[in-house]
């Protein structure tokens, strides 16, 4: 919730609110946190955007009505617009644009008639904007990580796609969410080995990669990626301890010694 309350800059009684009146409908989570799910985001960002562009309170319950309907449980790869043209509200879902409250197809816009605009996202930006849009859904995939992991998941890999350079960051943060995610240490092995096609000498993306490969229970592999990250960066903890479990496994202990020290040396 402290998350996503600094994220609208709204306080939480505005948010309760919006809870009590039956527009989001979070689920509970440990502690009996909310949790906020894709929707839940989409429709809180909309109530705050298009009361601030002055649409009447009446038009923003009608249209909240319908888009909690009307949209899909996960975020789509094509994006979602929702914008106050006028005093209407419009939504965009790929090359298709319609009314919130009345459900019609409309006619597309110009950018100046926008008088508010809720993120999720441009489905085809313009190629000077793709940086800004890929941070959009890095900062959108940031927000829903703890509450909607598969949000979170299409929103990283959108931003891989808009990016115009490699995402550095996206990249890293997929990786280590596939791999907290039970039986998706394979997917994220693919997303690390794409990264490091880009990033060969990047010690973070060797350990993730060295991590993965220990959950898909291939030691030898795992070793090599963990010798690699050092190879890097000798000063990385971690590597060396994790290494140094390998090593024990295997029957190395000169090398469990090695590199127990180095960690302890490094920690202490």
């Amino acid at each position: 919730m402290r998350e996503l309350l600094a994220s609208l800059g709204v306080s939480r009684s505005v948010v309760t609110g919006l809870i009590a009146a039956g527009f989001v409908t979070p689920t509970r989570g440990p502690r009996n946190a909310w949790r906020f799910a894709f929707q839940d985001v989409v429709l809180l960002r909309t109530a705050l955007i298009l009361r601030d562009a002055h649409i009447p309170p009446r038009k923003i319950n009608l249209a909240l009505s319908r888009l909690r309907e009307a949209l899909p449980d996960e975020l789509p790869l094509t994006g979602i617009r929702i914008s106050a043209v006028g005093s209407d509200v419009a939504v965009r879902t790929g090359p298709s644009q319609w009314d919130a409250v009345t459900g019609q197809l409309l006619l597309d816009f110009e950018v100046a008639e926008l008088r508010g605009d809720v993120v999720f996202l441009d489905s085809a930006p313009a190629r000077t904007k793709r940086a800004t849009q890929a941070d959009e859904w890095y900062d959108l995939a940031e927000r829903l990580r703890t509450s909607d992991w598969a949000g979170a998941e299409r929103a990283y890999r959108k931003a891989i796609e808009l990016s115009p350079k490699p995402f550095y960051a996206a990249y890293v943060d997929l990786g280590a969410l596939l791999c907290e995610l039970e039986a998706r240490c394979k997917d994220a092995l693919h997303v690390l080995d794409e990264a490091l096609a880009h990033f060969p000498r990047d010690a973070v993306l060797h350990f993730n990669r060295a991590v993965a490969l220990e959950d898909l229970e291939r030691p030898g592999e795992a070793e090599q990626s963990y010798l690699l990250c050092l190879e890097f960066d000798p000063a990385y903890a971690d590597a060396h301890h994790n290494l140094a479990i390998l090593l024990e496994k295997r029957g190395d202990p000169q090398g469990l010694v090695r590199h127990l020290s180095a960690y302890r040396r490094l920690t202490t």
